[in-house]
């Protein structure tokens, strides 16, 4: 099994009361109150826990792109990635990833992502996301119903690039470029690509036919993710997909310690703030023709639970206890050993191979975040090694399999 550091790069300095309740905190969040001397400050703090990571045994370094809010500061993944190829050794440098229907041309994300490759020694993996809707009809103004489109079409240019040996011409309905010969290429002949998705059927389609990474984005807990983790996997194996669990990633906001008091004591402060400003509100959320009919009866078909929508509203507000939200599964948290049993059963039973921790949320102090890290590199993640290690791992890159593996190896004693 792999996992990898990943941490939404969350304003810390918000308003107790902000945002109002209904209101969220994406694409027209007062500016006002964000001080960029605190914003570098947040950057660089993350930028230091990930290069913790590095040496504390992760398989992979996670950044994603969203833009407009204090939830996650991070407008270019491209930017965060190239800080850390540069000043780590061993973990995959994961972008979950670019929205590629945002990018004009599109050969900017094949160009910026062979960089980093080539930066990193062959340790990209290459995330392409459609963009929420938050992201891409409000903040960038793209049509709902082109993103799908502008996507494939991007998607196609970025792989031809990085594959062509010659120049060639690229005729698409959005992007017309007479010379594409992309300076640099990866290392990678191909790096492995991850798709991130919460319930579209469409990208079930794509990442089952492809054979991608598919990595499912959820902060509202195991009730709410298990329907649709278990439709995904229903549907793959009816399109005879591939069933290896290494294509699968999963989110899971993660709080160690070393007694269940200390974890309640330090981490649920944070968790509140985490869940108060990570959604977004409901006229920002759900722009007409962003969903395909198919997929919202899909998500109808596997989300009408109506404990889990009263559970999200609470969690959102603040309401549940700390352990409630462990006990739902917003959270996994406590003593390494009970950590690493909790995500046992998750791995298990969601059939997850690439474990997405993520150890820093919400406001939570850079001495707590390290601390969680640590604890988890050195005390969770060889407890869970063993997990699914029969199955070979084609995306994750080799340089950083052996890299990781040699690292978690006993120094060998002088004269041994």
């Amino acid at each position: 099994m792999k996992f990898h550091w990943f941490a939404e790069v969350t304003y810390d300095g918000l308003p107790d009361q902000f945002p109002a309740p209904g209101q969220g905190a994406w694409v027209d969040s007062p500016i006002d109150m964000a001080d960029p001397g605190r914003v570098g400050e947040n950057y660089r703090m993350f930028i230091r826990l990930m290069q913790q990571a590095d040496r504390d045994g992760f398989d992979g370094l996670a950044v994603n792109e969203h833009h407009q809010t204090p939830f996650a500061m991070t407008p270019s993944p491209n930017l965060l990635a190239a800080s850390l190829a540069s000043s780590t050794q061993n973990a995959a440098i994961l972008v979950i990833g670019d929205s590629l229907a945002l990018y004009n041309p599109p050969t900017r994300v094949a160009e910026e992502m062979a960089y980093l490759d080539c930066l990193s020694e062959g340790r990209l993996i290459a995330g392409f996301v459609f963009g929420t809707p938050m992201d891409s009809a409000f903040a960038y103004a793209r049509t709902p119903v082109e993103l799908r489109d502008r996507f494939h079409e991007a998607r196609q240019l970025v792989l031809r690039a990085w594959e062509e040996r010659d120049p060639f011409a690229f005729n698409g309905k959005y992007t017309q470029l007479r010379y594409v010969n992309l300076w640099p290429r990866p290392i990678q002949p191909r790096p492995p690509i991850w798709i991130p998705g919460s319930s579209s059927v469409e990208t079930w389609d794509l990442v089952t036919r492809e054979n991608y990474c598919y990595g499912h984005l959820s902060f509202s807990g195991l009730q709410a993710a298990k329907p649709l983790v278990d439709g995904y996997w229903d549907y793959v194996a009816t399109h005879d997909g591939d069933m290896n669990p290494h294509r699968m990633a999963f989110t899971q906001l993660v709080c160690v310690a070393d007694t269940d008091a200390e974890a309640e004591a330090k981490y649920y402060e944070a968790v509140k703030y985490f869940q108060r400003v990570r959604n977004p509100a409901m006229r920002y959320a759900t722009p007409p023709g962003y969903n395909s009919t198919r997929t919202l009866a899909q998500t109808l078909k596997h989300t009408t639970n109506p404990a889990a929508a009263a559970d999200r509203e609470r969690a959102v507000r603040g309401e549940m206890s700390f352990w409630e939200y462990d006990e739902k599964g917003y959270i996994v948290a406590g003593t390494p050993d009970r950590v690493a049993q909790r995500l046992r059963e998750l791995a298990t039973e969601l059939r997850v191979g690439q474990l997405i921790a993520s150890l820093h949320m919400g406001n939570l102090p850079e001495e707590t975040a390290a601390e969680n890290t640590h604890l988890f590199g050195t005390q969770v993640i060889p407890q869970l090694r063993d997990l699914w290690a029969d199955e070979p791992d084609h995306w994750t890159p080799q340089v950083s399999q052996r890299r990781v593996a040699a690292a978690s190896r006993p120094a060998v004693p002088a004269g041994a």
